[in-house]
């Protein structure tokens, strides 16, 4: 593959040009219910050639690698179209690196029968649990995906990305109240054991939504609140995160006014890290999709804003270095700037120390959804509990948290001694569903605004 890679790179006459092609296997399954929703399996493979010139880009997409001279051909002509300005592309120095993926228990050697037996117990589990279990939704998905790299500059790489994940979903019902109890998992690289064994959290998801049916609405207001290390997580990704994506401040006057380095967005016991090197994480990857090593990248350190993420494009655009955050979803997509796995780090506190001096709080654990638009922020909490004389205390249901992000970021004044991940999907512009790793510690903030009842 590589000699016919570097074979079609010579036929290019851009300023830039590289070709990532993409075989992928996969299968997955879902349950509704009783029901199987859907099973099936697939293999695909394809690739996409990437022009620049003048600083326009040209793309041209494939399914049959033996056209890769004609791709490249075409990638030119279109890039040499809409090319009109000075190419600002950030250099870096080549690598050629071939990475093979080690697996405990290789997910592609078990037949779709097993996998669908086994996720079947899980289902089975959440149905037996309880009268008032209505449905469920339980999945698996799994893919293997090899990646091979080139670019004109020199750049050679071969990658090997394997992931399984599954999930739990209860949904319990008394009249016409109905709760969600869910528990989800993900093995990054390591293979199908991982989502063995799932019995007792498939167990505890059937049992919190029955218990959510009898538990009280939050009462609404501002409080200090607690977030459990996977609301952390998905908080600072969406919040936080995407803001810190130089695509998006680069095109926006008033974030660019907001968004200003060395300005303080916190005490100094607040760290904000995006790292694609992270050992085992749900968005781990040693290269980007543009060839650039992924490390970790201080967003905010001691409460100063001292970095964003960055192509190299983007980087050129924005005078600063290249950070490893040009991904794809797959070879249908050009890289775009996007987070691998972003976290708030550790502080000393334990989750004791959290809640003790607490008179009347709010202590919110995962997450349904929510929304980000700019600055400000709605998440749907999954469950909470109140924090009454430094005890955690009654369960409560329907906890909706809102606020302004930098607000937020500052009101926090403990951070708890241990990060908790958690595997996500991020969507951006037409690529929905890239892996993404979410973690953080327990956190405490102050003067949060709290939906629920009046």
């Amino acid at each position: 593959m590589r000699e016919k890679l570097e074979n079609a790179l010579k036929k290019s006459d851009a300023e830039y040009i590289d070709i990532r092609i993409e075989d992928v296997t996969s299968s997955w399954m879902n349950f509704r219910g009783k029901e199987l929703d859907n099973i099936g399996s697939s293999k695909s493979l394809g690739g996409i050639v990437r022009a620049l010139v003048k600083g326009g880009w040209g793309y041209s997409t494939f399914n049959d690698v033996n056209d890769l001279e004609k791709r490249v051909k075409e990638a030119c002509e279109s890039a040499r179209m809409v090319g009109k300005e000075e190419t600002k592309f950030a250099p870096v120095d080549p690598v050629v690196d071939v990475m093979k993926a080690t697996l405990e228990k290789d997910f592609r050697e078990i037949p779709l029968s097993k996998k669908k037996d086994t996720i079947e117990e899980y289902n089975k589990i959440i149905l037996d649990y309880h009268e008032k279990i209505q449905t469920t939704m339980v999945g698996y998905s799994d893919s293997f995906r090899k990646i091979w790299y080139a670019s004109s500059e020199g750049t050679y790489i071969e990658n090997e990305r394997p992931n399984t994940f599954v999930y739990t979903n209860a949904i319990a019902r008394d009249g016409n109240n109905v709760q969600r109890g869910f528990e989800e998992s993900y093995s990054g690289s390591t293979g199908f054991q991982i989502v063995e064994g799932f019995h007792k959290k498939a167990e505890v998801a059937a049992r919190r939504a029955v218990e959510l049916l009898s538990a009280p609405p939050v009462t609404g207001g501002k409080y200090t609140v607690i977030i459990n290390p996977k609301l952390a997580g998905i908080f600072v990704h969406e919040a936080f995160g995407h803001l810190s994506e130089s695509d998006f401040v680069y095109e926006n006057e008033r974030m660019k006014e907001i968004m200003v380095l060395g300005k303080r967005f916190g005490s100094e016991i607040l760290n904000v890290i995006d790292d694609g090197s992270l050992p085992g994480g749900f968005g781990t990857h040693k290269y980007d999709d543009e060839g650039v090593k992924t490390k970790k990248n201080y967003l905010i350190k001691d409460g100063i804003l001292v970095g964003r993420l960055h192509s190299r494009e983007t980087a050129a655009k924005m005078a600063e270095q290249p950070t490893g955050n040009a991904r794809s979803l797959g070879y249908q997509f050009p890289p775009i700037v996007r987070m691998t796995n972003t976290y708030i780090d550790k502080g000393s506190a334990s989750f004791e120390d959290t809640i003790k001096d607490v008179k009347l709080g709010l202590y919110a654990l995962d997450w349904f959804g929510g929304q980000t638009s700019t600055e400000m922020f709605t998440f749907r909490a999954a469950y909470g509990y109140m924090i009454r004389d430094g005890k955690v205390a009654e369960l409560v249901r329907d906890v909706v948290l809102t606020g302004n992000v930098f607000d937020t970021l500052m009101n926090i004044d403990m951070i708890s001694d241990e990060i908790i991940w958690s595997p996500g999907g991020c969507g951006k512009y037409s690529q929905l569903g890239l892996p993404v790793g979410l973690g953080g510690p327990y956190v405490r903030i102050q003067n949060v605004v709290v939906g629920g009842r009046q």
